[in-house]
């Protein structure tokens, strides 16, 4: 249930620069019995064992439920305790039982590479669960936003990108939607997606959130993402709303280097920061920090390590009590940091992702309660927050790999944008030829083909040149490309061009399969956006071209040149 405002909420953000600079300098702890008001000792003694964390419900976890977390917290040895705010990279398709138990990891992550097939890795978490031999659950998370970013493919459902949300613009179709693909990821053993993306996009010059973002208008990504991570909670599984305080405006990419923020906190409050107020209002149980120095507060420190921004602003601004989680560490924004697993703690996070050497992460964790750089209660109280969310995320609502086939591909209906053509009536004449990436191709031939939507045919008519022919004709790939280069293609029918980046022609049908914006510097009689080069956005686009259905959409981010409105 959503949450109730905190006083200081009330005060706007632009004063957050003057607040947040002061007091924050200090590793956090809770209330000692001898500083209690109201009773002194005996009131602070009287407390519950969360309350003497400094843990609040609201978020997800009951009293009881974060009661039993701290409890659980107490019994553990310090070099458990810091192998359990530690979320570590999986390592090959075996269940990596072993590395979790030697560290006492928290949990580990999910990569394609560890997916052999859906049985393969149905199998491996459950043994991981049962091997592992904890009274609570491993976390055991994915990268799964749809679109690009979609580390389980082959028989899970493939998801249009998070755009797709913004252009259809139901946040209702949004939660069933996301909740369908919840369930096919805890149907496979998966407790966690780190997702939705609540960044706001704010044009071509984002080099790595853009079709990630459900858009460019901070209310709509807050509403989408809001709905996007109910959907995960509805199937059972956590949803980690990112990246704080917002990446879509930046220009430089967080793997790469480390962008800096510079808006002001006014502007930010407006933009980046709205969708993650949302999120904190609606009672969301966690947030990914980014590793973006944000100026006005901490300049030169990534978000993800920065007090400042994680205790002073996520948590005492925005009143956030829930589970924060820093970005991987082993990009290259917080790669050459001092030991970043203990200042990721004394910021105020929780949960320490990806770092390169766990191991390291660990020892390094363990130096800094023993030498007093980090509170043990501060440890405690991040391990006790996500063992509380595991526990009380135990159940899920399991479905089997591509039963959400039709949800993905509601969704893709909705979010089909015509920005340019007629809408009503057939948009192609007769028989299409696809012409672009091999994936996209395939899934529109397989779509024409059930729909009954004619194939035409492409050919090339070589130059008399027969002594070059010969010699390339001894090299099969070498005589493609110089078909390709030296040929005239000759296509009989109307050519459908599905590219997600790149020059659009200005002839045929220019569909954008991922960020829009290659529609504004085209002429085709017919553009279109998807968001997606799935079988489900595949299969609506087909329905389009032949007038079947109507496309609805609306473009979420501005294409200059181009109305957002569609039909």
């Amino acid at each position: 249930m959503p949450r109730s405002r905190r006083p200081s909420r009330l005060v706007a953000l632009a004063t957050a620069t003057l607040l947040l600079g002061a007091g924050c300098t200090d590793d956090p702890a809770p209330q000692r019995p001898e500083d209690a008001p109201d009773g002194g000792v005996a009131a602070a003694e009287s407390r519950s064992a969360s309350q003497r964390l400094g843990l609040r419900p609201g978020w997800g976890p009951d009293r009881a439920e974060l009661d039993a977390a701290a409890r659980r917290t107490a019994r553990l040895s310090l070099p458990e305790l810091a192998g359990q705010v530690i979320v570590a990279r999986w390592s090959g398709s075996g269940a990596p039982t072993a590395l979790v138990r030697r560290l006492h990891l928290g949990g580990v992550v999910v990569f394609a590479e560890n997916v052999a097939s859906t049985d393969q890795l149905r199998s491996a978490t459950r043994s991981l669960q049962r091997d592992v031999d904890r009274p609570w659950p491993l976390l055991v998370a994915v990268d799964q936003e749809g679109g690009t970013v979609a580390r389980i493919r082959g028989a899970a459902t493939a998801f249009p990108a998070f755009m797709s949300a913004g252009a259809a613009g139901d946040p209702a179709l949004t939660r069933r939607t996301y909740a369908a693909s919840g369930r096919e990821l805890r149907g496979l053993g998966i407790n966690v997606d780190l997702a939705p993306d609540a960044d706001v996009t704010t044009g071509p010059a984002d080099p790595v959130i853009g079709s990630r973002s459900a858009g460019a208008e901070p209310a709509a990504v807050a509403r989408q993402a809001v709905a996007a991570a109910r959907g995960f909670r509805d199937a059972g599984v956590v949803p980690v709303v990112k990246h704080f305080p917002g990446h879509g405006s930046l220009v430089t990419d967080s793997h790469v280097a480390l962008p800096v923020q510079r808006r002001g906190m006014a502007a930010l409050a407006r933009t980046d920061l709205r969708p993650f107020r949302a999120a904190v209002d609606a009672g969301l149980p966690a947030v990914m920090t980014g590793h973006i120095a944000l100026a006005a507060l901490d300049p030169g420190v990534p978000a993800s390590l920065s007090r400042p921004v994680v205790t002073g602003l996520l948590r005492e601004r925005l009143g956030f009590d829930g589970v924060v989680m820093s970005d991987a560490l082993d990009m290259a924004a917080v790669s050459g940091r001092r030991t970043p697993a203990v200042q990721v703690l004394r910021a105020g996070g929780d949960v320490v992702l990806m770092p390169p050497d766990p191991a390291a992460s660990r020892a390094a964790i363990v130096r800094a309660v023993r030498d007093g750089r980090l509170s043990r209660t501060r440890l405690r109280q991040a391990a006790a927050r996500t063992i509380a969310l595991l526990e009380q995320q135990r159940r899920g609502d399991p479905a089997a790999p591509g039963s959400g086939r039709a949800a993905s591909r509601r969704l893709s209906a909705a979010a089909l944008t015509v920005v340019a053509g007629p809408c009503r009536g057939p948009l192609v004449p007769g028989a299409v030829v696809p012409l672009g990436g091999s994936a996209a191709v395939s899934a529109f031939r397989s779509a024409a083909r059930s729909a009954g939507l004619a194939m035409g045919s492409v050919r090339y008519v070589k130059p008399p040149r027969p002594e070059l022919t010969g010699r390339r004709k001894k090299d099969r790939a070498a005589l493609q490309r110089w078909r390709r280069t030296e040929a005239t293609r000759v296509v009989r029918g109307t050519p459908v061009h599905l590219l997600s980046s790149g020059t659009a022609p200005d002839s045929g049908v220019v569909v954008a399969t991922d960020r829009p914006y290659l529609l504004g510097a085209s002429d085709a009689p017919v553009r279109i956006a998807t968001y997606g080069e799935t079988p489900g956005a595949m299969a609506a686009l087909v329905e389009v071209l032949l007038g079947r259905e109507r496309a609805p959409g609306r473009l979420p981010v501005d294409v200059p040149g181009v109305p957002r409105q569609g039909c």
